[in-house]
Protein backbone atom coordinates (compact mmCIF):
# COMPACT_ATOMS: atom_id res chain seq x y z
CA UNK A 1 0.00 0.00 0.00
CA UNK A 2 1.20 3.47 -0.84
CA UNK A 3 0.93 6.11 1.88
CA UNK A 4 -2.08 8.19 0.98
CA UNK A 5 -2.79 11.89 1.01
CA UNK A 6 -6.22 13.46 1.20
CA UNK A 7 -6.29 16.46 -1.13
CA UNK A 8 -9.86 17.53 -0.41
CA UNK A 9 -9.73 21.03 1.08
CA UNK A 10 -5.93 21.10 1.19
CA UNK A 11 -4.06 24.23 0.11
CA UNK A 12 -1.73 23.15 -2.71
CA UNK A 13 0.60 25.49 -4.56
CA UNK A 14 1.90 24.42 -7.97
CA UNK A 15 5.07 26.24 -9.06
CA UNK A 16 5.96 26.24 -12.76
CA UNK A 17 3.19 26.03 -15.33
CA UNK A 18 4.62 24.07 -18.22
CA UNK A 19 3.36 20.58 -19.11
CA UNK A 20 3.95 18.99 -15.68
CA UNK A 21 2.65 21.96 -13.69
CA UNK A 22 -0.57 22.15 -15.67
CA UNK A 23 -1.20 18.42 -15.23
CA UNK A 24 -0.46 18.63 -11.49
CA UNK A 25 -2.73 21.61 -10.94
CA UNK A 26 -5.60 19.90 -12.75
CA UNK A 27 -5.04 16.64 -10.87
CA UNK A 28 -5.17 18.34 -7.46
CA UNK A 29 -8.13 20.56 -8.33
CA UNK A 30 -10.10 17.52 -9.53
CA UNK A 31 -9.61 16.00 -6.07
CA UNK A 32 -10.96 19.00 -4.22
CA UNK A 33 -7.72 20.79 -3.37
CA UNK A 34 -7.62 24.59 -3.15
CA UNK A 35 -5.00 25.07 -5.83
CA UNK A 36 -2.86 28.15 -6.28
CA UNK A 37 -0.75 28.21 -9.43
CA UNK A 38 2.24 30.42 -10.06
CA UNK A 39 5.10 30.88 -12.48
CA UNK A 40 8.04 33.23 -12.84
CA UNK A 41 6.57 34.19 -16.20
CA UNK A 42 3.73 36.70 -16.48
CA UNK A 43 0.11 35.91 -17.32
CA UNK A 44 0.65 37.30 -20.83
CA UNK A 45 3.64 35.03 -21.36
CA UNK A 46 1.67 31.99 -20.22
CA UNK A 47 -1.05 32.64 -22.80
CA UNK A 48 -3.80 30.01 -23.03
CA UNK A 49 -2.58 28.19 -19.92
CA UNK A 50 -4.07 30.94 -17.75
CA UNK A 51 -7.62 30.29 -18.92
CA UNK A 52 -7.08 26.54 -18.74
CA UNK A 53 -6.15 26.86 -15.06
CA UNK A 54 -9.03 29.18 -14.26
CA UNK A 55 -11.45 26.76 -15.90
CA UNK A 56 -10.35 24.07 -13.42
CA UNK A 57 -10.89 26.41 -10.46
CA UNK A 58 -7.25 27.29 -9.77
CA UNK A 59 -6.23 30.67 -8.43
CA UNK A 60 -3.27 32.35 -10.13
CA UNK A 61 -0.75 34.64 -8.48
CA UNK A 62 2.39 36.30 -9.86
CA UNK A 63 5.41 38.29 -8.74
CA UNK A 64 5.75 39.46 -5.13
CA UNK A 65 2.20 38.33 -4.36
CA UNK A 66 3.24 34.76 -5.13
CA UNK A 67 6.13 34.76 -2.66
CA UNK A 68 3.72 35.58 0.15
CA UNK A 69 1.75 32.40 -0.61
CA UNK A 70 4.43 29.76 -0.09
CA UNK A 71 4.48 29.56 3.70
CA UNK A 72 0.66 29.37 3.87
CA UNK A 73 0.28 26.06 1.99
CA UNK A 74 -0.27 22.45 3.02
CA UNK A 75 1.78 21.16 0.08
CA UNK A 76 3.92 22.61 -2.69
CA UNK A 77 4.63 20.79 -5.96
CA UNK A 78 7.26 22.47 -8.16
CA UNK A 79 7.72 21.50 -11.78
CA UNK A 80 10.99 19.71 -12.64
CA UNK A 81 12.41 22.82 -14.25
CA UNK A 82 12.23 24.80 -11.00
CA UNK A 83 15.44 24.57 -8.95
CA UNK A 84 15.12 23.57 -5.30
CA UNK A 85 16.89 26.84 -4.42
CA UNK A 86 13.93 28.92 -5.66
CA UNK A 87 13.22 31.58 -2.98
CA UNK A 88 9.64 30.40 -2.54
CA UNK A 89 10.72 26.81 -1.91
CA UNK A 90 13.37 27.96 0.57
CA UNK A 91 10.67 29.92 2.45
CA UNK A 92 8.28 26.96 2.37
CA UNK A 93 10.82 24.52 3.81
CA UNK A 94 11.70 27.02 6.54
CA UNK A 95 7.99 27.12 7.43
CA UNK A 96 7.75 23.31 7.50
CA UNK A 97 5.65 23.01 4.35
CA UNK A 98 6.20 19.73 2.45
CA UNK A 99 7.76 20.22 -1.00
CA UNK A 100 7.25 17.23 -3.29
CA UNK A 101 8.07 16.53 -6.88
CA UNK A 102 5.17 15.57 -9.13
CA UNK A 103 6.27 11.90 -9.20
CA UNK A 104 5.94 11.71 -5.41
CA UNK A 105 2.37 13.01 -5.60
CA UNK A 106 1.47 10.75 -8.52
CA UNK A 107 2.96 7.64 -6.91
CA UNK A 108 0.73 8.02 -3.85
CA UNK A 109 -2.32 7.53 -6.08
CA UNK A 110 -0.81 5.06 -8.55
CA UNK A 111 -2.05 1.46 -8.55
CA UNK A 112 -0.25 -1.65 -9.76
CA UNK A 113 3.51 -2.04 -10.10
CA UNK A 114 5.98 0.71 -10.95
CA UNK A 115 9.27 0.39 -12.84
CA UNK A 116 11.25 3.63 -12.61
CA UNK A 117 14.18 4.25 -14.96
CA UNK A 118 16.91 6.85 -14.51
CA UNK A 119 20.47 7.54 -15.62
CA UNK A 120 22.39 10.21 -17.46
CA UNK A 121 21.78 8.70 -20.91
CA UNK A 122 19.44 6.20 -22.49
CA UNK A 123 16.41 6.79 -20.25
CA UNK A 124 13.96 7.56 -23.03
CA UNK A 125 15.13 4.70 -25.25
CA UNK A 126 15.02 2.18 -22.39
CA UNK A 127 11.64 3.39 -21.15
CA UNK A 128 10.15 3.20 -24.65
CA UNK A 129 11.69 -0.21 -25.29
CA UNK A 130 10.48 -1.69 -22.01
CA UNK A 131 6.99 -0.30 -22.53
CA UNK A 132 6.92 -1.83 -26.01
CA UNK A 133 8.13 -5.23 -24.80
CA UNK A 134 5.50 -5.38 -22.05
CA UNK A 135 2.71 -4.24 -24.37
CA UNK A 136 3.76 -6.83 -26.95
CA UNK A 137 3.67 -9.44 -24.17
CA UNK A 138 0.04 -8.53 -23.49
CA UNK A 139 0.58 -6.81 -20.16
CA UNK A 140 -1.47 -3.71 -19.29
CA UNK A 141 1.23 -1.05 -19.38
CA UNK A 142 1.46 2.71 -18.94
CA UNK A 143 4.52 4.63 -20.16
CA UNK A 144 4.93 8.07 -18.62
CA UNK A 145 7.18 10.45 -16.71
CA UNK A 146 10.03 12.50 -18.06
CA UNK A 147 9.53 10.81 -21.44
CA UNK A 148 6.77 13.27 -22.33
CA UNK A 149 3.51 12.65 -20.44
CA UNK A 150 3.65 13.50 -16.72
CA UNK A 151 3.07 10.51 -14.46
CA UNK A 152 0.32 12.39 -12.66
CA UNK A 153 -1.61 12.63 -15.94
CA UNK A 154 -1.80 8.81 -16.26
CA UNK A 155 -2.68 7.86 -12.68
CA UNK A 156 -6.39 7.43 -13.33
CA UNK A 157 -5.65 4.80 -16.00
CA UNK A 158 -3.84 2.54 -13.52
CA UNK A 159 -5.31 -0.47 -11.73
CA UNK A 160 -3.97 -3.32 -9.65
CA UNK A 161 -2.82 -5.24 -12.76
CA UNK A 162 -1.08 -2.30 -14.43
CA UNK A 163 2.68 -2.09 -14.91
CA UNK A 164 3.74 1.56 -15.12
CA UNK A 165 7.10 2.30 -16.74
CA UNK A 166 8.29 5.79 -15.79
CA UNK A 167 11.34 7.73 -16.89
CA UNK A 168 12.47 9.83 -13.92
CA UNK A 169 15.08 12.59 -13.82
CA UNK A 170 17.42 13.93 -11.16
CA UNK A 171 15.21 17.03 -10.95
CA UNK A 172 12.24 14.83 -10.02
CA UNK A 173 14.12 12.49 -7.70
CA UNK A 174 15.72 15.23 -5.60
CA UNK A 175 12.29 16.11 -4.14
CA UNK A 176 10.82 12.68 -3.42
CA UNK A 177 9.72 11.61 0.07
CA UNK A 178 8.34 8.03 0.11
CA UNK A 179 8.45 7.33 -3.66
CA UNK A 180 9.18 3.62 -4.09
CA UNK A 181 9.31 1.69 -7.37
CA UNK A 182 9.03 -2.08 -7.24
CA UNK A 183 11.82 -2.17 -9.84
CA UNK A 184 14.38 0.61 -10.19
CA UNK A 185 16.79 0.90 -13.12
CA UNK A 186 20.03 2.92 -13.03
CA UNK A 187 21.53 3.02 -16.54
CA UNK A 188 24.70 5.07 -15.98
CA UNK A 189 26.08 8.18 -14.29
CA UNK A 190 28.12 10.80 -16.14
CA UNK A 191 28.40 14.56 -15.49
CA UNK A 192 25.20 16.33 -16.51
CA UNK A 193 23.05 19.26 -15.40
CA UNK A 194 25.96 20.83 -13.56
CA UNK A 195 24.34 24.19 -14.23
CA UNK A 196 21.61 23.02 -11.82
CA UNK A 197 23.40 20.64 -9.43
CA UNK A 198 26.37 22.07 -7.54
CA UNK A 199 28.63 19.08 -8.29
CA UNK A 200 28.68 15.64 -9.86
CA UNK A 201 28.33 14.13 -6.39
CA UNK A 202 25.17 16.12 -5.72
CA UNK A 203 23.80 15.06 -9.11
CA UNK A 204 24.64 11.40 -8.41
CA UNK A 205 22.98 11.59 -4.98
CA UNK A 206 19.79 12.84 -6.59
CA UNK A 207 19.83 10.02 -9.14
CA UNK A 208 20.45 7.28 -6.58
CA UNK A 209 17.52 8.41 -4.47
CA UNK A 210 15.60 6.07 -6.79
CA UNK A 211 16.75 3.25 -4.43
CA UNK A 212 16.11 5.13 -1.19
CA UNK A 213 12.75 3.68 -0.17
CA UNK A 214 13.02 0.26 -1.78
CA UNK A 215 12.81 -2.82 0.44
CA UNK A 216 14.17 -6.36 0.30
CA UNK A 217 11.09 -7.35 -1.74
CA UNK A 218 12.02 -4.90 -4.51
CA UNK A 219 14.62 -5.11 -7.29
CA UNK A 220 17.30 -2.78 -8.61
CA UNK A 221 18.76 -3.16 -12.12
CA UNK A 222 22.21 -1.53 -12.46
CA UNK A 223 24.86 -1.16 -15.17
CA UNK A 224 27.87 -3.24 -14.09
CA UNK A 225 30.00 -1.66 -16.85
CA UNK A 226 29.53 1.90 -15.60
CA UNK A 227 31.89 2.50 -12.65
CA UNK A 228 29.99 5.46 -11.19
CA UNK A 229 26.70 3.55 -11.24
CA UNK A 230 28.19 0.26 -10.06
CA UNK A 231 29.86 1.76 -6.99
CA UNK A 232 26.56 3.31 -5.91
CA UNK A 233 24.49 0.16 -5.92
CA UNK A 234 21.91 -0.08 -3.11
CA UNK A 235 21.92 -2.38 -0.09
CA UNK A 236 18.24 -3.18 0.45
CA UNK A 237 16.61 -4.19 -2.84
CA UNK A 238 17.79 -7.30 -4.66
CA UNK A 239 20.47 -6.18 -7.13
CA UNK A 240 20.45 -7.44 -10.71
CA UNK A 241 23.29 -6.24 -12.92
CA UNK A 242 23.62 -5.97 -16.67
CA UNK A 243 26.83 -6.09 -18.68
CA UNK A 244 27.85 -6.29 -22.34
CA UNK A 245 31.48 -6.98 -21.35
CA UNK A 246 31.49 -9.75 -18.75
CA UNK A 247 29.58 -12.60 -17.19
CA UNK A 248 27.85 -11.61 -13.99
CA UNK A 249 26.46 -13.55 -11.04
CA UNK A 250 22.95 -12.10 -11.12
CA UNK A 251 21.32 -10.32 -14.05
CA UNK A 252 21.75 -10.00 -17.82
CA UNK A 253 24.93 -10.39 -19.83
CA UNK A 254 26.15 -11.17 -23.34
CA UNK A 255 27.44 -14.70 -23.95
CA UNK A 256 28.58 -14.91 -27.54
CA UNK A 257 25.56 -13.60 -29.46
CA UNK A 258 23.06 -14.61 -26.77
CA UNK A 259 21.65 -12.38 -24.07
CA UNK A 260 21.44 -14.47 -20.92
CA UNK A 261 19.64 -13.69 -17.68
CA UNK A 262 21.13 -15.38 -14.62
CA UNK A 263 19.14 -15.68 -11.40
CA UNK A 264 19.82 -17.94 -8.43
CA UNK A 265 22.40 -19.88 -10.45
CA UNK A 266 20.07 -20.59 -13.37
CA UNK A 267 20.75 -19.21 -16.87
CA UNK A 268 17.87 -18.32 -19.20
CA UNK A 269 18.47 -17.31 -22.83
CA UNK A 270 16.30 -14.28 -23.59
CA UNK A 271 17.22 -13.35 -27.18
CA UNK A 272 19.95 -13.24 -29.80
CA UNK A 273 21.92 -10.07 -30.42
CA UNK A 274 20.93 -10.23 -34.09
CA UNK A 275 17.35 -9.47 -33.04
CA UNK A 276 18.38 -5.97 -31.89
CA UNK A 277 17.79 -3.47 -34.67
CA UNK A 278 19.24 -0.36 -32.98
CA UNK A 279 22.75 1.01 -33.60
CA UNK A 280 25.54 1.29 -31.08
CA UNK A 281 26.90 -0.39 -27.95
CA UNK A 282 24.97 2.09 -25.82
CA UNK A 283 21.74 0.70 -27.27
CA UNK A 284 22.91 -2.82 -26.46
CA UNK A 285 23.20 -1.64 -22.86
CA UNK A 286 19.71 -0.12 -23.05
CA UNK A 287 18.36 -3.45 -24.32
CA UNK A 288 20.11 -5.36 -21.52
CA UNK A 289 18.47 -3.07 -18.97
CA UNK A 290 15.03 -3.26 -20.55
CA UNK A 291 14.98 -7.03 -20.96
CA UNK A 292 16.15 -7.45 -17.36
CA UNK A 293 13.21 -5.42 -16.05
CA UNK A 294 10.81 -7.17 -18.43
CA UNK A 295 11.94 -10.61 -17.26
CA UNK A 296 11.72 -9.58 -13.60
CA UNK A 297 8.16 -8.36 -14.09
CA UNK A 298 7.12 -11.67 -15.67
CA UNK A 299 7.56 -11.44 -19.45
CA UNK A 300 8.58 -14.74 -21.06
CA UNK A 301 11.80 -15.05 -23.11
CA UNK A 302 9.89 -15.49 -26.38
CA UNK A 303 7.78 -12.42 -25.64
CA UNK A 304 10.89 -10.39 -24.81
CA UNK A 305 12.66 -11.43 -28.02
CA UNK A 306 9.61 -10.62 -30.12
CA UNK A 307 9.24 -7.24 -28.44
CA UNK A 308 12.86 -6.23 -28.98
CA UNK A 309 12.82 -7.38 -32.59
CA UNK A 310 9.64 -5.43 -33.40
CA UNK A 311 10.36 -2.10 -31.71
CA UNK A 312 10.38 0.88 -34.05
CA UNK A 313 13.18 3.43 -33.76
CA UNK A 314 12.92 5.92 -30.90
CA UNK A 315 12.38 9.48 -32.10
CA UNK A 316 15.35 11.82 -31.55
CA UNK A 317 17.70 8.95 -30.59
CA UNK A 318 20.01 8.08 -33.49
CA UNK A 319 16.92 8.43 -35.66
CA UNK A 320 17.56 8.03 -39.37
CA UNK A 321 15.85 10.95 -41.10
CA UNK A 322 16.53 10.40 -44.80
CA UNK A 323 19.23 10.29 -47.44
CA UNK A 324 19.70 13.29 -49.71
CA UNK A 325 21.97 12.89 -52.76
CA UNK A 326 23.90 10.11 -51.06
CA UNK A 327 24.27 11.94 -47.72
CA UNK A 328 22.60 10.30 -44.69
CA UNK A 329 21.07 12.48 -41.98
CA UNK A 330 20.63 11.26 -38.39
CA UNK A 331 18.76 13.04 -35.58
CA UNK A 332 20.13 12.49 -32.08
CA UNK A 333 18.68 15.65 -30.54
CA UNK A 334 18.25 13.73 -27.27
CA UNK A 335 22.06 13.76 -26.93
CA UNK A 336 21.91 16.68 -24.51
CA UNK A 337 25.22 16.02 -22.76
CA UNK A 338 28.79 15.15 -23.71
CA UNK A 339 28.57 11.46 -22.83
CA UNK A 340 25.46 11.01 -24.98
CA UNK A 341 27.25 12.64 -27.91
CA UNK A 342 30.23 10.32 -27.40
CA UNK A 343 27.88 7.34 -27.61
CA UNK A 344 26.33 8.74 -30.79
CA UNK A 345 29.77 9.23 -32.37
CA UNK A 346 30.72 5.65 -31.47
CA UNK A 347 27.81 4.39 -33.57
CA UNK A 348 29.41 5.65 -36.82
CA UNK A 349 32.84 4.62 -38.13
CA UNK A 350 33.87 7.69 -40.18
CA UNK A 351 32.92 10.48 -42.64
CA UNK A 352 30.82 12.42 -40.15
CA UNK A 353 29.73 16.04 -40.21
CA UNK A 354 28.55 16.68 -36.66
CA UNK A 355 26.26 19.47 -35.46
CA UNK A 356 27.03 20.40 -31.85
CA UNK A 357 25.89 23.20 -29.53
CA UNK A 358 22.97 24.81 -27.75
CA UNK A 359 22.60 25.86 -24.12
CA UNK A 360 25.64 24.91 -22.06
CA UNK A 361 25.03 22.88 -18.89
CA UNK A 362 28.41 23.47 -17.32
CA UNK A 363 29.97 20.75 -19.46
CA UNK A 364 33.56 19.99 -20.44
CA UNK A 365 33.59 19.36 -24.21
CA UNK A 366 37.25 18.28 -24.44
CA UNK A 367 36.36 14.55 -24.06
CA UNK A 368 34.73 14.77 -27.50
CA UNK A 369 38.03 15.55 -29.22
CA UNK A 370 39.46 12.01 -29.69
CA UNK A 371 36.33 10.65 -31.39
CA UNK A 372 35.76 13.82 -33.40
CA UNK A 373 39.35 13.72 -34.63
CA UNK A 374 38.96 10.06 -35.56
CA UNK A 375 35.51 10.07 -37.15
CA UNK A 376 34.43 13.62 -38.06
CA UNK A 377 35.43 15.57 -41.15
CA UNK A 378 33.84 18.74 -39.78
CA UNK A 379 32.05 20.05 -36.69
CA UNK A 380 29.37 22.71 -37.08
CA UNK A 381 28.70 24.79 -33.97
CA UNK A 382 25.32 26.30 -33.10
CA UNK A 383 23.71 28.19 -30.25
CA UNK A 384 24.80 29.89 -27.06
CA UNK A 385 27.61 27.44 -26.26
CA UNK A 386 29.40 28.07 -29.57
CA UNK A 387 32.35 30.07 -28.24
CA UNK A 388 32.94 27.80 -25.24
CA UNK A 389 33.01 24.70 -27.46
CA UNK A 390 35.17 26.46 -30.05
CA UNK A 391 37.71 27.39 -27.38
CA UNK A 392 37.86 23.83 -26.07
CA UNK A 393 38.14 22.23 -29.52
CA UNK A 394 40.86 24.69 -30.51
CA UNK A 395 42.80 23.47 -33.52
CA UNK A 396 42.27 19.79 -32.70
CA UNK A 397 39.18 19.40 -34.88
CA UNK A 398 38.03 21.33 -37.98
CA UNK A 399 34.95 23.37 -37.12
CA UNK A 400 32.81 26.20 -38.43
CA UNK A 401 30.38 28.49 -36.64
CA UNK A 402 26.91 27.94 -38.14
CA UNK A 403 24.90 29.99 -35.63
CA UNK A 404 21.51 28.38 -36.09
CA UNK A 405 20.33 24.88 -36.82
CA UNK A 406 19.08 26.01 -40.21
CA UNK A 407 22.51 27.41 -40.98
CA UNK A 408 24.14 24.17 -39.85
CA UNK A 409 21.96 22.00 -42.08
CA UNK A 410 22.71 24.21 -45.08
CA UNK A 411 26.46 24.21 -44.34
CA UNK A 412 26.49 20.45 -43.76
CA UNK A 413 24.86 19.81 -47.11
CA UNK A 414 27.23 22.23 -48.83
CA UNK A 415 30.32 20.56 -47.31
CA UNK A 416 29.23 16.90 -47.55
CA UNK A 417 30.15 14.42 -50.23
CA UNK A 418 28.38 11.26 -51.30
CA UNK A 419 28.66 8.63 -48.57
CA UNK A 420 28.99 11.14 -45.72
CA UNK A 421 26.73 11.21 -42.67
CA UNK A 422 25.37 14.38 -41.06
CA UNK A 423 24.70 13.83 -37.37
CA UNK A 424 22.84 16.16 -35.02
CA UNK A 425 24.27 15.27 -31.59
CA UNK A 426 24.35 18.60 -29.73
CA UNK A 427 25.90 17.71 -26.31
CA UNK A 428 23.87 20.66 -24.98
CA UNK A 429 20.39 21.56 -23.83
CA UNK A 430 18.08 23.13 -26.40
CA UNK A 431 16.54 26.02 -24.48
CA UNK A 432 18.58 28.79 -26.09
CA UNK A 433 16.78 28.40 -29.44
CA UNK A 434 14.07 25.77 -28.92
CA UNK A 435 11.31 24.77 -26.49
CA UNK A 436 12.96 21.40 -25.76
CA UNK A 437 15.04 18.69 -27.44
CA UNK A 438 11.94 17.32 -29.21
CA UNK A 439 11.31 20.71 -30.81
CA UNK A 440 14.95 20.89 -31.89
CA UNK A 441 14.77 17.40 -33.39
CA UNK A 442 11.53 18.13 -35.26
CA UNK A 443 13.00 21.32 -36.73
CA UNK A 444 16.10 19.41 -37.84
CA UNK A 445 13.94 16.83 -39.60
CA UNK A 446 11.85 19.52 -41.27
CA UNK A 447 15.00 21.21 -42.57
CA UNK A 448 16.40 17.93 -43.88
CA UNK A 449 13.13 16.97 -45.58
CA UNK A 450 13.06 20.41 -47.20
CA UNK A 451 16.49 19.59 -48.66
CA UNK A 452 15.17 16.27 -49.90
CA UNK A 453 12.36 17.97 -51.79
CA UNK A 454 14.85 19.91 -53.93
CA UNK A 455 18.21 18.15 -53.70
CA UNK A 456 21.20 19.31 -55.68
CA UNK A 457 23.25 16.88 -57.76
CA UNK A 458 26.02 15.19 -55.79
CA UNK A 459 29.19 14.07 -57.50
CA UNK A 460 31.95 11.84 -56.24
CA UNK A 461 34.27 14.82 -55.71
CA UNK A 462 31.75 17.44 -54.69
CA UNK A 463 28.45 18.98 -55.57
CA UNK A 464 27.12 21.17 -58.33
CA UNK A 465 23.88 23.13 -58.38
Amino acid sequence: MHPGIELEGKRVLVLGLARTGLATAGFCAARGARVTATDDRTADQLGAAVQQLRDTGCALVFGSDALLQFAAQDLIVPSPGVPSTHPGLVAARAAGVPVWSEIELAWRFLRGRLIAITGSNGKTTTTSLLGHILAAAGKPVIVAGNIGTPLVARVDESNEKTVTVAEVSSFQLELIDKFRPEISVLLNLTPDHLDRHASFEEYARAKTRIFENQTERDAAVINADDPAAAERGPSRPQSFWFSRKKRIASGAYLQGDQIIFRREGEDVALLNRSQIGMRGNHNLENVLAAVSAAFLVGAAPGEIAAGVHSIPGVEHRLEFVTEVSGVSFFNDSKATNVDATIKALEAFPRDLIVIIGGKDKGSDYAPLIPLLRERAKLVLLIGAATEKIAAQLGSAVPFERAGTLEGAVDLAYARAREGDTVLLAPACASFDQFENYEHRGRVFKQLVHALAEAPRVLHARGRES
